[in-house]
């Protein structure tokens, strides 16, 4: 009647889903009635929906419907951020698999130093976005306030060992007219000249990493790779446009470069 198998009913009793109306002290069997069908197809529907034991109890026990809507609306919103995720993990794979490597546009620029005002800690790598998201939006909120002109787009310097070892330097900053005074964590600071390889990222900074890989791949390749932080700057980001495919990033390696280099 509720395409439940004996199994399933006999782990539904043990977790204490479904209580059968008897049970034969004898031989065991479990006995149900006519109207505990309408509950054990709501327990195989929310199971179905891989909601936990305990909220499945936790409907069942509620006698105030919206309790019961409640529970269920948060495992659905649990539900759809996982499906999210799953989406985006599938584009990304996608463009891993669709995109050729000479699609791939990788220019070449000398940057000179510039002063700027800047956020910069140790980071823990598992800590970075949303370190990073405090910072600018902070560091971003100070230049408003106090009316500094801005000379460029926002950046973000990163030391190799944050990447390598899980832990190091990172450095946001908003290049400025002339020096300030430190107010909080913004300090004044200069960014140095460096010979840069750029690779323009387009979107979510959710699959970030793989233009960081197609980038750090043709850098090794070419052999042409130095110490020193890897760059990025937001020329469109959250604080321009609200929809994350809209954003664009420039990633920027540290390089050596020779008259060969085109």
């Amino acid at each position: 009647m509720t395409h439940l198998s004996v199994k399933t009913l006999r782990h539904y009793h043990q977790v204490g889903l479904l209580e059968p109306a008897e049970v034969n002290q004898d031989t065991g069997y479990r006995y149900y009635t006519p109207d505990q069908i309408p509950q054990a197809q709501v327990i195989r529907r929310l199971r179905d929906l891989e909601m936990p034991v305990a909220e499945v109890k936790s409907v069942l026990a509620a006698d105030d419907q919206s309790i019961r809507n409640s529970v269920i609306a948060a495992h659905l919103d649990r539900l759809e951020t996982e499906l999210d995720k799953i989406h985006a993990a599938v584009d990304s794979l996608r463009s891993i698999l669709e995109t050729p490597e000479s699609a791939v546009a990788i220019e070449y620029r000398t940057v000179g130093r510039v002063t700027a005002l800047g956020v910069g800690e140790i980071v823990d790598r598992d800590d970075l976005v949303p370190w990073w998201q405090g910072a600018l939006g902070e560091l971003r909120g100070m230049v408003r306030a106090q009316g500094i002109d801005v000379t460029g787009p926002s950046g973000g310097l990163f030391a190799s060992e944050l990447f390598q070892h899980g832990r190091g330097r990172a450095t946001v900053f908003v290049p400025t007219e002339g020096m300030t005074r430190p107010i909080g964590r913004v300090t004044p600071l200069v960014i140095p000249e460096a010979e840069l390889a750029v690779l323009t990222h387009r979107g979510s900074h959710e699959d970030m990493d793989i233009s960081y890989g197609r980038l750090g791949s043709y850098v090794s390749t070419h052999e042409i790779s130095v110490d020193g932080p890897v760059r990025e700057y937001y020329l469109v980001d959250a604080d321009d446009a609200a929809d994350p495919e809209q954003w664009v990033t420039e990633i920027c390696w540290p390089v050596f470069r020779s008259d060969d280099n085109s």
